[in-house]
């Protein structure tokens, strides 16, 4: 394959959103050192994740263009048809950048890996040029992940890596009309998760984590998909029984003939975001309707 140039995505360490906080590093190290944790702690961290990035640069030099850009702008960045992507960070950073590449290949890097557990982060820094030699020559694996796509009835619609959650924006009941295969119910719940086989180990695996320690039964591991997998599954959180709302539709699979849908009650705060970005959701209020189904296109990993 052509490589066009590397694209490296990354965040700031949370040492920089500190000092972006506070206005200097001195006055973000007096507040956490005065409320009893050691910023120290954060200078180690900062300081491992930039002796990575700059092992990674250096690799890089001379050898592939590359350009560098910040999550906040993975929305509106356009990448090229030839572009390779390294995702410099923790795993999130990836699952999130996976919803705008297209379908471009992605390899990820943990920068520390004291800290960081690195499920989908699967290279090291020290790596990076075998693997780029490798992709031109064609020697390299690809793991192929499934997404879930929300389309709604205004046309919007947003591409989950590891799940979605349909619900309230604060504590409160959601109250919405589900509808799964032949059956639809009235419900009022603390909102509806769905995930795809890379996110049945986050998310999902919490949800049954405490539906296990309920019912004394720890093994939420047989929940778990694989990446590639051709179905998503649902859970309804909490659901409330009562005069106008049931509790029949609980779980299920979501699969290419057998979609979920879901319409909107809430006059306001109704929302619906993925993979755990909670400031990047689209409004999800009374009129509203989604579709929730597999994406077409699938999230391409390095392995």
């Amino acid at each position: 394959m052509e490589i066009d140039k590397v694209t490296i995505v990354r965040d700031k360490t949370r040492m920089e959103q500190l000092i972006e906080r506070f206005n200097s590093k001195q006055q973000a190290a007096f507040y956490i050192n005065r409320s009893g944790t050691d910023f120290k702690y954060y200078e180690e961290e900062h300081q491992e994740f930039y002796k990575a990035f700059e092992c990674l640069s250096k690799a890089l030099e001379g050898k592939f263009k590359s350009k560098v850009i910040y999550r906040e702008y993975l929305p509106n960045y356009i990448f090229s048809p030839d572009d390779v992507i390294i995702v410099f960070g923790q795993d999130g950073l990836l699952a999130n950048t996976a919803k705008y590449t297209r379908g471009l290949p992605i390899i990820g890097v943990n920068p520390d890996e004291s800290r960081y557990d690195g499920v989908l982060l699967k290279h090291h820094s020290l790596n990076i040029i075998n693997i780029l030699n490798n992709m031109v020559k064609d020697r390299h694996a690809i793991s192929y992940v499934t997404m879930a796509k929300a389309t709604f009835n205004d046309g919007q619609t947003l591409l989950a890596f590891n799940d979605f959650f349909i619900g309230a924006a604060s504590h409160i009941s959601f109250k919405y009309a589900i509808t799964h295969g032949k059956h639809t119910e009235q419900q009022s719940s603390s909102g509806i998760l769905v995930s795809t086989g890379a996110g049945s180990t986050g998310w999902l695996s919490s949800v049954y984590n405490m539906s296990g320690n309920i019912v004394g039964n720890r093994n939420s591991a047989r929940n778990t998909m694989p990446w590639d997998t051709d179905y998503l599954q649902f859970v309804v959180r909490e659901p409330f029984l009562s005069k106008t709302t049931g509790i029949g539709i609980g779980k299920g699979k979501i699969s290419k003939h057998k979609p979920l849908e879901v319409t909107s009650y809430m006059p306001a705060n109704g929302v619906l975001f993925s993979d755990g970005i909670e400031t990047d959701f689209i409004p999800f209020n009374s009129g509203s309707t989604v579709t929730i189904g597999l994406a077409s296109e699938k999230a391409c990993l390095v392995m």
